[in-house]
């Protein structure tokens, strides 16, 4: 089988988010299982040049993209034993970051047209996908433009299947803008196709004309059938159910393995000991206190200062983009009693400057429990996920979520809302059945995540409990075993559909 991934970035070349490490992991597991899968994206100026100088010219083709014709090149360097197609025009792609430019409409369509226009090129040097794997916005047009032609009878050959990794974001744009770029008749922007808000979404072609599109968890795959949820396109996908499957994310276990990670002070698996001496080193790093076991919880509330700072209660990690999908209007809610209380907590994310500032301002008042790292460093996460006892994602809408599966392989607890993929992966902990893998609540409530909190502490201070959590997140898989085979098993039946039985 031979699957091409079309996406706008991957780990380690370009990252932004959780879609470029889904991008870095998952066709490495899928080649594991014999597929011939390759990689196609953007040559950006941001991939560093320990890559960009091992790329090998395949060759190149022009595109006609409005009035401008395009130079379009394609270049290939293998990285960690996956190919890797960079298309290279360096006028769309030649900048200091990825997205968030004024021409993005003009890039992305550059970018899906070359997809498909390049497949002839790809077939001559050897390689002809039976499956194109579009993955987000950025790449919706794919499916469309192959269905019209645009890859020559390889691409009208080829299956296509279309991900979505967070329906939020739908790369909609003026009907005038799309239309001139994409070469497209009037007949294509209304209701029943691309039309969208007044202008046309990239995200509607995707869902539209794939031959099958998947999500990245299974709640989230029902959730988006919903108004709720749906972000408007919840018609489109209601139509499109038979199609449409969940398959849950899974990590890359061989880089994030905290026995073998050179960010931590201490390697460890399952080693509640080890594990605390990277919680120390952690408190060190960033100012925090540290705390002896008192083998006590001091109970909620009622201290002014640095609240219950002598109680050793548990440390919370929040590594994320700092905006309001993360629920963070929840913590700004609860904090003044999360400090109180004695919990510390270690924040490292950058995004919308009022959490940066709430962030900011507890970390100035209570330096001892609160620190905030504004920005982004891989190595602080690590040490982060090593480091806490209670990892926070209390997300308002989490289509798979990445955080809590890298904490679970830390050890470290989740305390999630049950949202998406958030639910799919952390089973709330039963005190009398001993099973589950974290802390959950449902409605998305201030008041609710407070108490979760509280009673996730509750069972800290009690090392039988905590350890029974701990034995339960040491038997779970976290890797893309499972959902490798999952998507091995749709790319089968896109390409040899089963014969119905007589």
């Amino acid at each position: 089988m031979n699957v091409l991934f079309a996406a706008s970035e991957a780990a380690p070349l370009a990252k932004t988010g959780g879609l470029a490490d889904v991008i870095g992991a998952l066709p490495k597991a899928l080649r594991a299982k014999g597929d011939d899968v390759r990689v196609i994206m953007p040559k950006y100026g941001v991939i560093p040049e320990t890559y960009r100088h091992r790329a090998e010219h395949v060759g190149y083709i022009m595109i006609q993209l409005g009035w401008r014709r395009q130079y379009c090149g394609l270049e290939r360097l293998d990285v960690d034993g996956v190919p890797f197609y960079l298309v290279d025009n360096e006028f769309y792609f030649r900048r200091s970051g990825l997205y968030g430019y004024g021409d993005d409409a003009e890039r992305f369509v550059f970018f899906s047209r070359a997809v498909a226009e390049l497949l002839p090129l790809l077939a001559s040097s050897g390689f002809a996908p039976d499956v194109v794997h579009a993955h987000d916005w950025q790449t919706g047009l794919v499916p469309m433009l192959l269905q019209q032609g645009y890859g020559g009878d390889i691409g009208r050959a080829a299956k296509t299947v279309y991900t979505i990794h967070n329906l939020q974001y739908q790369g909609v744009f003026s009907r005038e803008t799309l239309q001139d770029l994409a070469g497209l008749p009037d007949e294509w922007f209304t209701g029943e196709r691309l039309e969208f808000a007044g202008g046309g979404s990239c995200m509607k072609a995707g869902l539209l004309y794939a031959d099958k599109l998947t999500t990245v968890s299974e709640t989230y795959a029902q959730e988006i059938l919903t108004p709720a949820y749906g972000e408007k396109l919840d018609g489109v996908l209601r139509e499109r159910q038979g199609d449409l499957i969940g398959i849950v994310n899974g990590i890359d276990t061989e880089s994030f393995d905290p026995m073998r990670d050179a960010a931590l002070a201490v390697a460890y698996r399952d080693s509640l000991a080890k594990k605390r001496h990277n919680k120390t080193s952690l408190q060190r790093g960033l100012g925090l206190q540290e705390r002896q076991d008192n083998g006590g919880y001091g109970g909620h509330g009622g201290h002014g200062g640095e609240g219950a700072a002598g109680k050793d209660m548990p440390l919370i990690g929040i590594v994320s983009r700092l905006v309001d999908q993360k629920g963070l209007d929840l913590v700004e809610a609860v904090l003044e009693d999360v400090v109180r209380d004695g919990f510390q907590l270690a924040v490292l994310g950058t995004g919308e400057p009022r959490y940066e500032q709430l962030f900011r301002s507890y970390a100035s008042r209570f330096p001892s429990q609160v620190s905030a790292s504004i920005g982004f460093d891989d190595g602080l996460a690590r040490r982060i996920y090593a480091g806490s006892d209670l990892f926070l994602m209390p997300s308002r809408f989490e289509p798979c979520g990445l955080g809590q599966l890298i904490a679970l392989r830390y050890r470290s607890v989740p305390v999630v809302r049950e949202t998406g993929g958030l639910k799919d992966t952390v089973p709330p902990y039963n005190e009398y059945t001993g099973e589950g893998l974290g802390f959950t609540f449902a409605p998305y409530s201030a008041h609710d995540l407070l108490f979760t909190l509280r009673r996730a502490a509750s069972f800290y201070a009690q090392t039988d409990h905590w350890a029974a959590l701990h034995r339960n997140i040491a038997r779970t898989d976290y890797s893309w075993a499972a959902s490798a085979k999952a998507y091995a098993r749709l790319y089968q039946e896109l390409v040899t559909p089963l014969t119905p039985q007589p």
